[in-house]
């Protein structure tokens, strides 16, 4: 299999398990996919998070408000793969509680990944919520 093959395989199973588990309130997978290695940030929907130290915090916080996942889709839209690092940008459909409320909501998503110790980690999330008409 390609750099591109087994990169997107990753995308479809580790990442998406992680990215289900963080919204029914485990954010312990979505930690272990992410880069123990400075640089990281998040530019998120909700908060924004620069450093390690942020980022445990701002997974905390999440995995607090998120419950009852009944549907995770990621609508993957472009990528590419360059050496040690990566992309992926498409759309999040996600029906979850939000602090006990359900609801259902679509996030455009970017990311950026970089290849460590024989794995891919996330450095980089933007996310916004999509709106009717963007």
């Amino acid at each position: 299999m390609s750099d591109v093959g087994d990169f997107l395989a990753w995308v479809k199973s580790e990442l998406h398990e992680a990215e289900l588990a963080l919204h029914n309130g485990d954010p312990g997978p979505r930690r272990e996919i992410w880069s123990r290695n400075e640089p990281v940030s998040v530019l998120g929907a909700w908060r924004n998070a620069a450093g390690l130290d942020e980022l445990d915090q701002l997974f905390t916080a999440l995995g607090q408000s998120f419950s009852d996942c009944t549907s995770y889709d990621f609508e993957l839209q472009t990528y590419d793969v360059a050496g040690g690092m990566a992309y992926t940008a498409g759309m999040e459909h996600i029906s979850a509680s939000v602090d006990g409320e359900p609801r259902t909501f679509t996030l455009r998503a970017t990311q950026v990944y970089r290849h460590e110790d024989g794995q891919w980690k996330v450095a980089h999330r933007h996310a916004d919520t999509l709106t009717p008409g963007t």
